[in-house]
């Protein structure tokens, strides 16, 4: 019997031991990351459907949450680096890019990429196809070139005279002076 109370009361204490142990909490306070969201990308994406496309050299936009650090913020389309502006404020930052021209008439990937300020980094894409830039527009002809047809030869230029032609029956000097009012006769 004596050997049975003392397995009870070891059972008891090894219990009692190891839920001190059990009880440990670290100090220390774990700290979670809060990922950045993007939201309000201006540019129509494509999507199969649809297909829609974008206008060369455009401006667009989007929205990355405040809890992210504006200074990690990257944007690429196909590689290439798309220079941007950021505004501020406290319940987002404001991001501001054009289209370079080096991505007309293409399908691009626009990636962003930026981290939280505690340390994680989220990353959004979107695709978007970019219209072929247009051509140049001709000057616009004139009503006289819209008239003559294509095939007819040029009229030929008569070649005007340097100095004015003198009028057919030039008045006498002292007459023209004579018929002016006020004019006084020459004495």
């Amino acid at each position: 019997m004596k050997t049975r109370i003392i397995k009870v009361i070891s059972v008891i204490a090894i219990l009692l031991t190891a839920q001190s142990a059990f009880a440990y909490k670290d100090e220390k306070v774990e700290e979670t990351c809060k990922k950045p969201k993007f939201t309000d990308f201006t540019l129509k994406e494509y999507i199969e459907p649809e297909r829609a496309e974008v206008s060369p050299e455009t401006a667009f936009e989007f929205k990355v949450s405040a809890w992210s650090n504006p200074s990690t913020i990257r944007l690429t389309g196909k590689g290439e680096k798309i220079p941007f502006t950021v505004e501020s404020n406290s319940s987002f930052h404001r991001v501001k890019a054009k289209l370079p021209a080096s991505l007309n008439g293409k399908f691009v990937r626009i990636n962003a990429a930026v981290k939280a300020v505690l340390g994680c980094e989220e990353k959004e894409g979107w695709l978007v196809k970019v219209a072929e830039s247009a051509p140049a527009a001709p000057a616009p002809a004139t009503p006289a070139e819209e008239a003559k047809p294509e095939n007819a030869e040029p009229a030929p230029q008569t070649e005007a005279p340097a100095t004015p032609s003198a009028p057919a029956n030039p008045a006498p000097a002292g007459a023209a002076e004579s018929t002016q009012p006020g004019a006084s006769a020459p004495q």
